[in-house]
């Protein structure tokens, strides 16, 4: 990747990248630039860091985001620093939140420390990845320590968060420890001597912070790249675990390709953008081939989980995910004899899907929609107040069928 041009450089590395504002945007775009630029010339790697609180042992490919960024970054011959939150992660960062997040303890803390680094590893290159702690800077710092690092901000700039200030408005308490994790955030920033943090688009403000400390420390402001969310299989709410949308990154390659695959039209974009080694030119093309009916969306699909399992498990994984896929998912899940009814005009799928007894009542009928468990000519319907009014194959669940004529 070094053969790149620094305009090249900057286009993967600021792929999906999102500010919710275009001026900040296109400042760091251009201090991005400068920086590569200065690398080049002087042959000092960047020093680039994502920090990641240990509050759950497991990681999903939304927590991924942002290690394929620090990936890139070390493929382009730079310094990434993978920072262990086992000192924030005693507060928990609020930045998506509109409530306190719960305390957690320093032993949970370490203990997912371990399984996190051992499943970084899975993207990050271990041989040239400096992983720290933030608890052996940040434990250390003491009570007049902190009220500088605070005197730098006032209470206005926190309050006027989105979180805060819905917060505020509702009378939901705002806890004086919660404004304390920007600050921390900030100041690991300073203490690795970071030139570029990478972050989620929520934790935008954080990231200023650190700019603000570094310079209060005569260092250089840090260049910010923030990207959005991750969106589940089900494409509209965020990877999550308790919601059940997610694609652990240690689960087997099997059932990785095959939740990719699963995952609506409308969310490839997002997918490929966010937790793929493609280059922007490579998806904006390969996505206008969709769109001009050259590709078809499911062959796009196999791209995008081939290269998700590639990436994690290697290429023997990934076609052996792929095989799996074309023989148990393709091949078998229309069975010759399914059951077959005629239509005479427009019908309600939830009506249908009562019919045929798929489910014991239209109450659960709409319940298998809104779990995305029913599917029609291989399109999953989302919307329970769909009509049927052509002939194909309805699909509920892995193992009922019905083909309408």
């Amino acid at each position: 990747m070094n053969e790149l041009t620094i305009e090249d450089q900057v286009s993967l590395l600021m792929q999906g990248a999102d500010f919710g504002d275009e001026q900040i945007k296109e400042r760091m775009r251009k201090e991005l630039s400068g920086r590569l630029l200065e690398s080049a010339e002087t042959g000092r790697p960047l020093r680039v860091y994502c920090g990641y609180d240990p509050t759950a042992p497991d990681i999903h490919l939304g927590h991924t985001v942002t290690m394929r960024k620090l990936r890139q970054f070390q493929e382009l011959g730079h310094h990434s620093i993978f920072i262990i939150g086992t000192f924030t992660g005693l507060v928990g960062d609020n930045s998506d939140k509109e409530r306190a997040r719960p305390r957690k303890h320093a032993e949970e803390l370490a203990e997912n420390a371990q399984t996190y680094i051992k499943q970084a590893f899975r993207i990050l290159d271990s041989a040239t990845t400096e992983v720290l702690r933030n608890s052996d800077w940040l434990s250390h710092l003491t009570f007049t320590d902190v009220i500088n690092l605070a005197s730098h901000f006032t209470v206005q700039q926190f309050l006027v968060r989105e979180n805060f200030s819905k917060r505020q408005k509702s009378g939901d308490p705002i806890w004086l420890h919660e404004f304390l994790y920007a600050l921390m955030q900030g100041y690991d920033a300073v203490n690795v001597k970071c030139d570029v943090q990478l972050g989620g688009s929520e934790q935008l403000f954080n990231l200023l912070v650190g700019r603000k400390l570094q310079e209060v420390f005569g260092q250089k402001p840090q260049v910010c790249l923030t990207f959005p969310i991750l969106v589940g299989t089900d494409g509209v709410l965020r990877m999550s675990k308790s919601t059940g949308n997610y694609v652990g990154i240690d689960e087997k390659p099997e059932d990785k390709y095959g939740k990719t695959m699963s995952i609506p039209d409308s969310a490839m974009r997002n997918w490929f953008e966010l937790v793929t080694r493609w280059l922007p030119a490579q998806i904006d093309a390969l996505l206008k081939s969709v769109e001009t009916g050259e590709l078809h969306p499911m062959e796009a699909k196999k791209k995008l989980a081939w290269e998700i399992v590639s990436a994690l498990d290697g290429n023997e994984a990934a076609d052996r995910a792929a095989a799996h896929f074309a023989s148990i998912y393709q091949k078998r899940r229309q069975p010759q004899d399914m059951a077959s009814k005629i239509l005479t005009g427009s019908v309600r799928l939830v009506d249908l899907i009562h019919e045929a007894e798929f489910a014991s009542s239209k109450s659960q009928a709409r319940r298998l929609i809104r779990q995305g468990a029913v599917r029609f000519n291989g399109k999953r319907i989302a919307d329970v107040e769909t009509r049927i009014d052509s002939g194909g194959v309805l699909q509920v669940g892995k193992r009922h069928f019905l083909k309408l004529s």
